[in-house]
């Protein structure tokens, strides 16, 4: 046969967000070989797609994604798959899986992340054979992956590794030039191997899991800046990427990352940080940020906000939720693992006390807005309070709207469950920050917080978002530009070959059904995390992707994933930097 697959009149985006157009799409040995408006002869392919009526796209990337433990035991990635992404980025956060030991990988992953330590440890001890980025590549070409990866090489992780978890969570210790020697190799190699960078983390509520350095802040927190800025000289030098996340509680550290990021009597240095957020406890702070980006730029920087395109919607059970580490009271509650430990010191009066304080706090900075009248309980054996938020049931007993939580807590445990929208409310002030060139949208999180939030289907809710603005007659861009937002743009500033559907481009394609935009993107439901033994919060759009070809392989088919998906060869494989 001329062709493996005909793609038949579907609206054609390339991924460049220039103007889509009624196209035939030809795929031969994993590539595109022809796009043409002209009648392809079914007889030529072995198999015919009709996609009239529907959208043809390069498959969705998600840049921001914590998969590092489940591609190990799930390489098919389905829940990502099912919306349309074909290319994940791990290693986010100072976070990846390859220079630590089991343990350490284990306990600088699980806590952050809330994924159980009593899961991913056995699969690490089970499968982890690797210690070096050189290794780790050859376990994931192997890998019967879903999706194509990429990979951050985690600084936590590199300096756990070069220092050993103990030394590398000591404010007190700098690393040795031997340990600093260590780091360095094992970044060059990651370069070389075609990693699309370095991730580091100061943000000091991400906390280590485990019975050894319980508790304290990720490894990354710990270095001084001196330490980073070196291991950038390599990511530099290479033209490659620097993800991270500044302190929230020091809003000047950003300061460092500008730094660092523009070309002024040096090379300038591709940098995203986590996140913009119109946030509900900090208004002004997407000015702030956008501000942050505009002098760096100016400065001769490459500097891109992430960007969530939706409400920043999270679940909580009871007191389980990493907002809580942002102040001092909820920070010592997560502290206490033993359950009876936790309860009395959520009865202890000197404690609410300080709760109390630290939730009427107005000024000091935040995620989390600090207002129960805000949060919706979802979950309880009292049903009597389902669908009520805590400042009414507080109203109704006449107590503090603090102790009304914690009693409840005390009382049922996880077993309260409820929600809060934290941020990206607004949806006129969302438009901006997507609409803003300096914004990279993504941080869907996907594979982290399990029980927390579902952003899996992330490039979908992009899509809608600009499409209901088209619809509504006030267009924030056009569509073409929203599909290169989640494709060519994003594959293009990283360097890597995705994001694309033009003849000689790999066949990582999407076709979707726009009529399927018609259905709230935003609801989650629970579904099976697969070989870990646990229901996580998902996505499920009937209707809107109905086919998803990896490397002109398909991966989904009249929506439904396809058995071979993590079980065969031939899907998604590593990609690396250019």
């Amino acid at each position: 046969m001329k062709y493996d697959i005909i793609i038949k009149g579907g609206r054609y985006f390339d991924g460049s967000g220039e103007s889509s157009s009624l196209q035939n799409v030809a795929i031969k040995d994993g590539k595109i070989a022809l796009v043409t408006a002209k009648n392809i002869d079914q007889a030529d392919s072995k198999e015919l797609i009709d996609a009239q009526g529907q959208w043809v796209t390069p498959g969705f990337l998600d840049t921001h994604t914590h998969y590092d433990s489940e591609l190990i035991v799930s390489p098919g990635l389905s829940e990502s798959v099912r919306h349309g992404v074909t290319t994940v980025l791990v290693g986010s956060c100072s976070l990846s899986m390859i220079c630590s030991d089991t343990e350490d990988a284990s306990d600088i992953f699980t806590r952050v992340e809330t994924v159980p330590r009593e899961k991913v440890l056995p699969i690490l001890q089970k499968y982890k054979t690797w210690s070096t980025p050189k290794d780790w590549v050859k376990f994931i070409k192997k890998q019967p992956m879903g999706p194509n990866v990429i990979s951050f090489l985690g600084h936590s992780d590199m300096r756990v590794g070069s220092m050993g978890l103990q030394r590398a969570t000591d404010l007190n210790i700098v690393p040795s030039e031997s340990e600093m020697q260590s780091m360095e190799g094992a970044l060059k190699e990651a370069l070389d191997e075609g990693f699309l960078g370095l991730s580091t983390m100061c943000l000091k509520w991400d906390k280590v899991d485990g019975d050894r350095e319980w508790s304290k802040s990720l490894p990354s927190t710990y270095a001084k800046w001196k330490e980073v800025s070196r291991l950038n000289k390599l990511v530099r030098q290479y033209d490659r990427v620097h993800q991270g996340a500044p302190n929230a509680a020091a809003a000047l550290q950003i300061n460092q990352y500008m730094r660092e990021s523009m070309g002024i009597f040096k090379k300038r240095l591709k940098t995203t940080l986590i996140s913009r957020m119109d946030l509900k406890g900090s208004v002004f702070l997407s000015k702030i940020t956008n501000m942050a980006a505009k002098v760096t730029n100016f400065f001769n920087g490459d500097f891109r906000w992430q960007v969530l395109p939706t409400p920043f919607t999270v679940y909580a059970d009871g007191i389980d939720v990493v907002f809580f580490e942002e102040f001092g009271a909820g920070e010592l509650a997560l502290d206490l693992k033993d359950a009876v430990e936790r309860n009395n010191l959520l009865q202890d009066e000197k404690y609410r006390r300080d709760f109390r304080k630290f939730y009427g706090e107005k000024l000091s900075p935040r995620v989390w807005q600090r207002d129960f009248s805000d949060a919706i309980i979802l979950d309880c054996p009292d049903q009597s309070l389902v669908g009520k938020n805590f400042a009414e049931v507080a109203q109704h007993h006449n107590v503090h709207v603090v102790d009304l939580f914690l009693d409840l807590v005390v009382e049922h445990g996880k077993k309260l469950r409820w929600v809060t929208t934290v941020g990206n409310h607004r949806k006129h002030v969302l438009k901006d920050m997507v609409k803003d060139q300096k914004s990279l949208i993504t941080f869907s999180d996907a594979g982290a917080h399990i029980r927390n939030m579902a952003f899996y289907n992330l490039p979908l809710r992009m899509l809608k978002l600009v499409n209901e603005s088209i619809e509504e007659g006030e267009p924030m861009m056009s569509i073409e530009k929203a599909v290169w937002r989640m494709t060519g743009d994003q594959a293009d500033w990283f360097g890597i070959d995705a994001g694309h559907i033009r003849v000689g481009d790999r066949a990582d394609v999407v076709i979707l059904d726009p009529k399927g935009f018609n259905q709230n993107l935003e609801d989650v439901h629970w579904g099976e995390m697969e070989n870990f033994g646990l229901q996580r919060l998902v996505n499920r759009n009937p209707g809107l992707v109905k086919y998803v070809l990896i490397n002109g392989k398909i991966a989904v088919e009249n929506e439904i994933l396809r058995s071979e998906l993590g079980q065969a060869l031939g899907f998604g494989t590593f990609l690396p930097a250019r």
